[in-house]
């Protein structure tokens, strides 16, 4: 690979750390091209870029970013592939689900929103809500009340007496 090559490669991986806000470092060294290709399809599934990077471009990518990725650099010794995603847990249960049946992938590490993970914390990475899912509950929780006097006005009846009664029973 000439210079230009990895400058070029380098201003890529730049690029694509600086817009993603869920980057995994993972080790999937050992994987037979069997493997290698069901955990592809498995990130594909799931909306997860995989990709092999060569760790000296990778840590230079990670220098040239605006972001802060703390302990993530040292992490990077042997193989390394990247995986990211929009959704937070995403690539978390797709690591999960595939250490079923192999012991790889390693999880080295991850980087969301601002947040550094180091090392196998399968447990806490895959229960992180997606930004949907947290949207979701802040929408059931206020909805709630008015659910509430809505039912309590409906039982009351349709007369006016039947809704004071229920009113002044609440």
């Amino acid at each position: 690979m000439t210079r230009e090559e990895k400058a070029n490669v380098i201003q890529d991986l730049t690029a694509t750390l600086g817009t993603s806000s869920t980057i995994y470092l993972a080790d999937i060294s050992g994987l037979n091209a069997s493997d290698t290709s069901n955990l592809r399809r498995a990130c594909f599934k799931a909306n997860v870029s995989l990709s092999v990077v060569k760790n000296t471009l990778l840590s230079k990518a990670m220098e040239a970013s605006d972001k802060d990725f703390g302990e993530l650099p040292e992490l990077l010794k042997g193989n390394t592939s990247i995986m990211i995603s929009e959704v937070a847990n995403a690539p978390a249960k797709v690591i999960q689900t595939f250490r079923k049946k192999s012991d790889k992938p390693i999880l080295k590490g991850a980087y969301i929103e601002e947040a550094i993970y180091v090392g196998d914390r399968f447990d806490e990475l895959s229960n992180i809500k997606s930004k949907e899912e947290m949207i979701g509950e802040v929408i059931g929780l206020l909805q709630s009340p008015a659910k509430n006097v809505v039912s309590a006005l409906k039982s009351g009846g349709s007369t006016i007496a039947g809704l004071i009664k229920t009113l002044s029973e609440r």
